[in-house]
């Protein structure tokens, strides 16, 4: 028997007369309003998924075909990538600026995040630009330029009130992570590690490469280390190199991602913030 569905949509504010066409396009049974900013069109049809949600990006909405009956308590693990999605900024292209060097090193970041550029070459093309800053620069560009995704505190709330483990996973860098990880207390944290000399950067990296097959198997190694079943695990990122552990992830989130991203995931969240995530499991 196939699961039934739920579409749910939202936006800061919700026109009643768009969720009517909605609800009719899905053939949705039943809708609950419970608040001006989220809608739940229980029982809809997956046949007219492709059709609701292009609808849905057409207003600006939000819009997520879930399955109906589960809750967020129900997930075990949520793996994020960390670079614009747990956070608002590429950490490297703002490491970067302080040399001179972000319009370069982000038109190289922006080619890999849209898959078209081999991540672990394209990373270690742009961290050899970065040859000689001091690593006082790492401190500034997290003091000043870090900051967390809307919704992301509400997110990892919930993931301590219901015992949802949190593993951040980056292709960005260990100076960045750690200080989340601790800052936030997240439960872990994985990513590349710059190499540093005599108070600078070598241009470098230390180690294997945090590449889009490292994060499904870290996700597939934290999920077996839980004793979790697929379904249990959550992943969200915005990057092509984030495909693999979407798809390893029972639900894979695209946050505000690439076209590629948006199309392969689960579901996409393309105009909120991370604490929509949770109006999907109610």
């Amino acid at each position: 028997m196939s699961p039934a569905y739920t579409l749910v949509v939202q936006a800061d504010a919700l026109d009643p007369h768009h969720l009517h066409e909605l609800a009719h396009l899905a053939e949705a049974t039943h809708m609950d309003h419970p608040s001006p900013s989220v809608a739940r069109l229980r029982g809809a049809a997956p046949a007219q998924r492709a059709a609701t949600l292009a609808l849905c990006e057409q207003w600006g909405y939000d819009g997520a075909y879930v399955e109906a009956g589960r809750s967020f308590a129900d997930f075990g693990l949520l793996v994020s990538d960390m670079d614009s999605t747990l956070i608002t900024i590429e950490c490297i292209d703002e490491i970067a600026d302080l040399n001179g060097l972000k319009p370069q090193v982000a038109a190289i970041t922006e080619r890999s995040m849209r898959g078209e550029l081999d991540f672990a070459a394209s990373l270690a093309e742009r961290v050899a630009l970065l040859r000689g800053l001091p690593e006082s620069a790492l401190e500034q560009v997290y003091r000043e330029r870090v900051r967390l995704m809307p919704g992301a505190e509400a997110l990892l709330a919930a993931c301590k009130r219901h015992g949802v483990k949190f593993m951040l996973v980056s292709g960005g860098f260990t100076f960045f992570t750690d200080r989340l990880k601790a800052e936030l207390g997240l439960d872990f944290a994985h990513a590349n590690q710059l190499e540093v000399e005599n108070g600078a950067l070598t241009g470098r990296v230390r180690g294997p490469i945090v590449d889009a097959a490292a994060k499904k198997r870290l996700l597939i190694q934290q999920r077996e280390a839980l004793g979790l079943k697929p379904e249990q695990v959550l992943a969200m990122g915005d990057g092509a190199n984030d495909l693999q552990m979407l798809a390893e992830a029972g639900v894979g989130v695209a946050v505000h991602a690439k076209p590629v991203v948006r199309a392969q995931a689960d579901i996409a969240i393309n105009h909120g913030g991370l604490d929509r995530i949770l109006n999907l499991y109610h």
